[in-house]
């Protein structure tokens, strides 16, 4: 009986493992020039609208975060932010459940805390 209630007890906690990240990530946007403007980002968990200079919260994905942006005097930047695996994946893939549950949520994955949006100067 003691076996049983072991099995269960070691299968009922090793079988719901998941990082504790928030789904959502601080990302600071600004233009390579300094100027104002607004940016629309998007990847395949969302799209938002961003005040450029300005951090926002962006939904963590394993796609890239598109970003098209125009300055506040009409000029326009296409950028494209990576996302990259952070270092707890090792930890959940290792040691609880393969790391299944945060692949599915995409809780694993970071941008970068500030990134500048290369445009061009202006005229």
């Amino acid at each position: 009986m003691k076996k049983i209630l072991l099995a269960i007890s070691i299968t009922a906690l090793a079988s719901c493992a998941s990082i504790t990240n928030d789904p959502m990530v601080p990302v600071a946007l600004s233009f390579s020039d300094g100027s104002a403007g607004v940016c629309d980002a998007q990847n395949k968990r969302g799209s938002w609208r961003v005040q450029m200079p300005g951090v926002s919260y962006i939904r963590r994905s394993d796609d890239n975060l598109n970003l098209r942006c125009e300055t506040s005097d009409g000029r326009t930047a296409i950028a494209s932010i990576p996302s990259t695996m952070g270092g707890k994946i090792i930890a959940s893939a290792v040691f609880l459940d393969l790391g299944i549950v945060d692949s599915i949520t995409d809780k694993h994955r970071e941008y970068p805390a500030s990134y500048v949006v290369p445009v061009q100067p202006a005229e």
